[in-house]
């Protein structure tokens, strides 16, 4: 699990507030019944009592104390007593019981040491709520990535294969940097224009390692130095500042969206190699996607950082290409054929993409109905 010391503490809070509150609910139907039915109150006490002189014989007399059998005997004629109030008076025969949200660890969150599943569904829980991603990873995962909405009849230049084909196979690229994540260290570059399918790779990958209890923090490139700056510059809270930049640094997966974006100035340029240096020595794996070309990297980073790219990321290119213009000027008919190109370690893959989202094609095909229409009746 990748949780940090602040979240596990919240957690078992909860669980603390949990129980807190179910023992309250117990403490006021007791209070509510015992006023109801004087006998149950009495029977209750019977209970308390024999347990108590029980416990206190084990400690003090063990000689005098009852033996195993007639205690539970005895335990169980007052409890079959106290259910035929309850019964009797309409309440269920478990009305009194102690009240688990989960039975199994009777809201402890372990079972012999072991975490519980509710445990682990706390961890998801806090992983997504950390990764700034707990929304969209609902609408663009493995699982809604249709390979319907790529071409599969126009042969992309210079690959020999369709988009659908070619997106198949990115696919299994993608699946298989999940498979290997917690036995193979490896980092990606996305890059390529806007709208050709670099963050909803990234998505893909941060819902199957979130759904694992990996810890996985997507920022945009402003974010990240905008978190940065604040820690370096402004501390208003010291504490908060270095816990949440220690999380950023040391979580098993970063996505960094839309590197470039930023300032480009000394501050981020070092704050850049020193995240790409440390996550290197800690084998944390990172992804990056970015609208700037390989030669642009080069150009707006220094040789020292662009090494570092170089030698640590697989470099996966996505080229858009836009197709036909509609007759309004105003309008397009965007159909990107998209290739990724891997670069570095010897791989090589290509990746042809096809984002025509229906709605659009719908809306935009209304438009060209109306632009032509007014035209036949104008003329």
């Amino acid at each position: 699990m990748g949780l940090s010391n602040t979240q596990y503490r919240d957690i078992m809070y909860k669980y603390d507030q949990l129980r807190l509150k179910n023992k309250r609910i117990v403490a006021a139907r007791y209070e509510k019944l015992f006023n109801k039915i004087p006998k149950l109150k009495e029977i209750q006490n019977e209970i308390i009592n024999l347990s108590t002189n029980q416990a206190r014989m084990e400690l003090l007399s063990p000689d005098e104390k009852l033996d195993e059998q007639t205690y539970r005997e005895k335990k169980s004629q007052l409890v079959s007593k106290k259910i035929e109030l309850l019964t009797k008076n309409g309440y269920p025969a478990d009305y009194l019981s102690p009240i688990y949200s989960c039975k199994d660890c009777m809201d402890t969150g372990y079972i012999d040491n072991k975490p519980c599943h509710c445990l682990k569904q706390y961890e998801i829980n806090s992983l997504y709520a950390n990764s700034n991603l707990s929304d969209i990873l609902e609408k663009e995962n493995f699982n809604t990535f249709n390979p319907d909405f790529y071409d599969n009849s126009h042969i992309i230049e210079n690959l020999s294969l369709t988009a659908r084909e070619n997106i198949l196979r990115v696919r299994d690229v993608c699946l298989d940097f999940v498979k290997h994540f917690d036995t193979a260290y490896d980092n990606l570059i996305f890059y390529g224009e806007t709208g050709v399918g670099k963050t909803f790779l990234t998505h893909c990958i941060a819902k199957e390692l979130l759904d694992t209890s990996h810890t996985v923090v997507y920022l945009t490139s402003l974010q990240l130095f905008d978190i940065l700056e604040k820690n370096k510059f402004y501390k208003t809270d010291e504490y908060i500042n270095n816990e949440q930049v220690s999380y950023i640094l040391n979580c098993e997966l970063l996505i960094i969206d839309d590197l470039g974006t930023e300032l480009a100035n000394s501050f981020t340029t070092s704050q850049l190699y020193y995240f790409i240096e440390e996550r290197h020595m800690k084998q944390k794996s990172t992804i990056i996607s970015t609208n700037l070309s390989f030669q642009e990297l080069r150009e707006r980073y220094s040789e020292r950082i662009f090494s570092r790219f170089t030698g640590y990321y697989n470099f996966y290119m996505i080229a858009g290409l836009l197709l036909k213009a509609v007759p309004i000027a105003i309008l397009y008919r965007y159909r990107a054929s998209a290739v990724i190109i891997i670069h570095g370690q010897g791989r090589h893959e290509y990746f042809s993409h096809y984002p025509i989202r229906r709605v659009i094609v719908v809306f935009l095909a209304v438009f060209i109905l109306i632009d032509i229409t007014v035209r036949i009746f104008i003329e």
